[in-house]
């Protein structure tokens, strides 16, 4: 039986969201759990030595069971998490911070390249943590060319965001913040908090990026997780196709769409019916980067693929027809394409 991967969560927001002080209080305070955290920033959180039971090569090990890595983030995230791992018996989590000004999804396609530390450690969510006191000032805020703003690309990829600072406002502006952050993104869970003191189930395990085990608990999951939402620039389409897919034709497929339109692809994924393979192929992808792996086998005699793809100015016609050419017998497929 294989060793689980490691867990790791990316926490993005805007600046001054509280990413910080939650960072502060995962390696002070006593709560149970083992986590790694990746800082982006030297001098940003404040490592007290008093808490520090030994250090190596920026890596320091808290008393309170946790780790904390001062290093950047866009040097060489790989070599980090290979450090990390020589401690694999002493983590159960990893939790990397991006820059407040950082867009996340370039951190996200770290881990699907092909290298071994990527068997031990695993992509888990996407978490953005925004300022309930001027995250509709950011929201508002339009670039001069015409693209929305980083905070709003920020929550458009997250699949959990936090609502920090909401002693700051009232409950009414608290509603209205919930239901914009819902008109971008559907699907992705929302939690609120005081000081930073965030439930850490909601941000820590939360296994968004597991094909296999949301396939497992949910074959329609890909059907029904994605649904309308009210941003003009993002949209989701999701295809079923009937049958089986050839597994070369789907390959090539995959990497043309990724290699032509993988800056405005923001995730796909899927659920593939491979011929010749019993069982379910996931689909996982972010930008320019994607993987392919098996999953269970296929239950009973009833084998489609299902994918999701979210993006911006997409031909979505053109993306499922590349899939549909991968039909080993030529069959109808339906789609359903809705704004996010």
């Amino acid at each position: 039986m294989s060793t689980p991967k490691v867990p790791v969560t990316i926490l993005t927001g805007f600046l001054g969201a509280g990413k910080t002080t939650l960072l502060n209080y995962i390696l002070r305070e006593e709560h149970g759990r083992r986590i790694a955290v990746i800082e982006n920033e030297a001098g940003e959180i404040n490592i007290d030595s008093q808490l520090v039971i030994s250090s190596d090569e920026e890596i320091y090990e808290m008393a309170n069971g946790c780790i904390c890595c001062v290093t950047s983030v866009r040097s060489d995230l790989l070599e980090v998490l290979r450090k990390l791992m020589a401690r694999r018996d002493r983590i159960d989590y990893v939790l990397l911070e991006t820059s407040g000004l950082a867009d996340p999804m370039p951190v996200a396609q770290a881990f699907f390249v092909d290298d071994p530390v990527l068997d031990e450690v695993g992509l888990d969510a996407i978490v953005s943590m925004v300022d309930a006191a001027h995250i509709e000032q950011h929201l508002d805020e339009v670039r001069y060319d015409g693209i929305s703003s980083q905070a709003v690309d920020q929550i458009v990829c997250a699949d959990r965001v936090i609502v920090n600072k909401v002693d700051l406002v009232g409950e009414d502006t608290v509603a209205r913040i919930r239901e914009r952050i819902r008109g971008l993104n559907q699907r992705c869970g929302i939690e609120a908090s005081s000081y930073a003191e965030v439930n850490l189930d909601g941000v820590l395990g939360i296994r968004a990026f597991d094909i296999s085990q949301r396939a497992a608990s949910d074959p329609s999951f890909l059907d029904n997780h994605y649904v309308h939402g009210h941003d003009p620039d993002v949209e989701t389409h999701s295809v079923r196709i009937p049958g089986e897919l050839a597994a070369d034709a789907v390959e090539r497929a995959a990497e043309s769409i990724a290699d032509e339109f993988g800056p405005s692809l923001l995730r796909w994924k899927g659920v593939l019916a491979l011929a010749g393979n019993p069982n379910r192929v996931a689909l996982q992808g972010v930008h320019r980067m994607f993987e392919m792996h098996d999953l269970d086998a296929w239950p009973g005699g009833h084998r489609d693929s299902r994918i999701v793809f979210i993006g911006k100015g997409l031909p979505f016609a053109e993306l499922v027809g590349r899939f549909e050419a991968a039909v080993v017998e030529s069959v109808a497929h339906t789609s359903e394409g809705m704004p996010a």
